[in-house]
């Protein structure tokens, strides 16, 4: 997995970049306009988190200014009709705080204003990241907590915070937990979201 870039930039377009690090390995790298935007001239220094997508016929690499841009960039190309290039282009326009907001708000029109995407989409958007968020904040919550073996009942309140009851959900994070007994807090949530998904 490639995590971080830092280096030399040699070569800006419209599509991407091209850093070359001070071993001499180049990297391509896909990044919003709004990345783009604060580039240094070429032949200036620039470090970058990044995110490789791997598909069938290819690798992508995008690459962002910020941990939370990149993760943001996580959420919306993991949503339905929103791939790698729409969830650059929506944040070419708005960044992760502002998309906080919008999202909040239900601000459909403004993610309207995304070429690419209408209001049905805009909705989906819109719903999809308010669960993402909501499950992100919940997983960060119950990891400040420690280990599950003294954290269980906030893995479940964590579950309920995303709207689970627990009755639904405790004897599923029972047989999480009987499989894999190591994990931390964090990761629990994240099996027993997965499992629930699954049974759906």
């Amino acid at each position: 997995m490639i995590a971080y870039v830092e280096g030399r930039l040699a070569h800006v377009s419209e599509q991407a970049i091209i850093v070359v690090t001070d071993g001499g390995v180049g990297y391509e790298m896909e990044v919003s306009a709004r990345t783009r935007q604060g580039l240094p001239q070429v032949g200036g220094r620039v470090s970058l988190f990044t995110t490789l997508l791997v598909r069938e016929d290819m690798l992508r690499l995008c690459a962002f200014e910020t941990v939370e841009e990149r993760s943001t960039f996580d959420l919306l190309s993991s949503i339905p009709k929103v791939g790698p290039k729409l969830a650059l282009g929506i944040l070419s326009l708005y960044r992760p705080a502002e998309l906080r907001r919008i999202v909040a708000e239900a601000d459909v029109t403004s993610l309207t204003a995304v070429s690419g995407v209408g209001k049905r989409l805009g909705e989906t958007v819109c719903r999809e990241l308010a669960y993402k968020f909501k499950m992100e904040e919940s997983a960060q919550m119950v990891a400040e907590q420690g280990g599950v073996g003294s954290g269980y009942h906030s893995v479940l309140d964590g579950l309920k915070g995303l709207g689970y009851s627990e009755n639904e959900c405790a004897s599923v994070l029972q047989d999480v937990l009987r499989a894999q007994p190591d994990l931390d807090v964090a990761s629990a949530l994240r099996a027993v979201l997965q499992e629930l998904g699954r049974r759906k």
